[in-house]
């Protein structure tokens, strides 16, 4: 995923902030107002959205004679995506997944053991209730779904 300089981020800002609002997108003019306080020309921005478009951060649609834009990802999901990046910058991975688990505060904390047990959750089929299946004795009771049944005599 792209790295986004000042400007790219700013208008990146002001794509994810219009997007529940405005899902058909919004127009560079729109964007431009948006942005007041910078004194961009409108051609800037234009030239902005036209690069985030060509790094694949925007999705732009035609619209007569003017571009509708809409960011490609939610802001959470580009940001997960530089988390990971840089979980991939050298050094060990694990050791860096700890120095972040143990930087975090205690609210952040329990964000993320909700959603490491909701995944793990998931993983196991734990919502799914027990299914039956063919075993070597049978059919049985499985408690694990979508993992092969235990057998007594081998698995335990």
């Amino acid at each position: 995923m792209t790295r986004l300089g000042d400007l790219e981020r700013a208008v990146m800002d002001v794509l994810w902030d219009a997007a529940p609002a405005s899902s058909d997108g919004v127009t560079v003019r729109e964007v431009a107002d948006a942005l007041d306080g910078r004194e961009l020309a409108y051609t800037t921005v234009m030239t902005v959205l036209d690069r985030l478009a060509g790094k694949g951060m925007v999705q732009r649609e035609r619209e007569g004679r003017a571009w509708r834009y809409r960011p490609a990802a939610t802001r959470e999901a580009h940001i997960a995506q530089l988390m990971l990046e840089a979980l991939d910058l050298g050094g060990s991975r694990d050791a860096a997944l700890v120095r972040f688990a143990r930087s975090v505060t205690g609210t952040e904390a329990d964000v993320l053991r909700a959603a490491l047990g909701a995944e793990a959750g998931a993983a196991l089929g734990a919502e799914a209730g027990p299914t039956v299946e063919d075993g070597p004795a049978g059919r049985v009771e499985n408690p694990r779904p979508g993992r092969p049944a235990l057998d007594e005599a081998t698995d335990r």
